[in-house]
């Protein structure tokens, strides 16, 4: 197993890509041909399982050399790990990591043994790679979530704990937990990142956030320029939408979403 994601990091290049949330083999299958060098299956917030999971992952196989499939569980707990990673997960996203305890968990869980407790049935995840339990330890990713001010507060702890590869803002949590809900130009929200990517730099952990393209501290560009690397940039919802809405600004004679009342039949 070589992780692209976790070189482009480790040497201070960004590492894009984006969060899908549609459960269909079909979203990643597409999605891992664009280019992205990762894909996050959200299993948090979204409606499916590691049985979806699975499939997802076997349908991006054909890119796994250069865009990595990863996930974000719902929690930190060694049930979900177990399953993400052996459907070939090669990173894991933990939500609302707020202690040094708890990141050591993560890492515990995430690892085989010495290291960590990762039980020996990687299924997918090894699938026609012999070297696979050689090198999961060192290549899988582990990436925490920062999205309470417990978890700001304690972020030099947190990124402390060895084998915490990235974190990852969630702007809108983070900024609803600090009481400034989507008030992204806050100087109080702003101080903050700036915290996070310079705890991350004096660690050596990766920070991430997630981006979109609209104007704003959350902007791709306005985030790589203050230094986060590891970036989520919309998601596949985002995408499908503004496709849709792109074909329908190039039709003339026609508007979207006429009611009956509307229309002279």
């Amino acid at each position: 197993m070589k992780n692209l994601v976790k070189r482009k990091l480790k040497a201070g290049k960004p590492a894009l890509g984006t969060w899908v949330t549609v459960g269909h083999p079909d979203m990643t299958m597409y999605l891992a041909d664009m280019g992205w060098d990762w894909l996050v299956c959200d299993m948090e917030h979204s409606a499916f399982g590691p049985e979806t999971y699975h499939f997802m992952v076997q349908s991006m196989l054909y890119a796994r050399e250069r865009c990595m499939p990863m996930c974000r569980i719902p929690w930190t707990d060694l049930i979900w790990i177990k399953k993400v990673m052996d459907a070939g997960a090669t990173g894991i996203v933990s939500p609302r990591i707020e202690t040094k305890e708890q990141a050591e968990d993560m890492v515990r869980l995430m690892k085989y043994p010495p290291w960590g407790e990762r039980g020996a049935g990687p299924r997918l995840a090894a699938f026609r790679d012999p070297d696979y339990f050689k090198t999961a330890n060192d290549e899988t990713l582990c990436v925490v979530m920062i999205e309470t001010a417990k978890g700001v507060e304690n972020i030099e702890e947190i990124f402390s704990v060895e084998g915490v590869d990235a974190c990852f803002v969630g702007p809108s949590d983070l900024s609803l937990d600090m009481g400034i809900h989507r008030d992204y130009t806050n100087p109080v929200f702003l101080k903050t990142l700036d915290r996070i990517v310079e705890a991350g730099r004096d660690a050596g952990v990766a920070p991430g956030m997630h981006c979109f393209t609209t104007p704003g501290p959350t902007n791709i560009n306005e985030a790589l320029d203050r230094g986060f690397l590891f970036c989520a940039v919309n998601a596949d919802t985002a995408y499908l939408r503004n496709g849709v809405n792109a074909a329908f600004d190039h039709i003339k004679g026609w508007r979207p979403g006429e009611s009956r009342e509307e229309v002279d039949l």
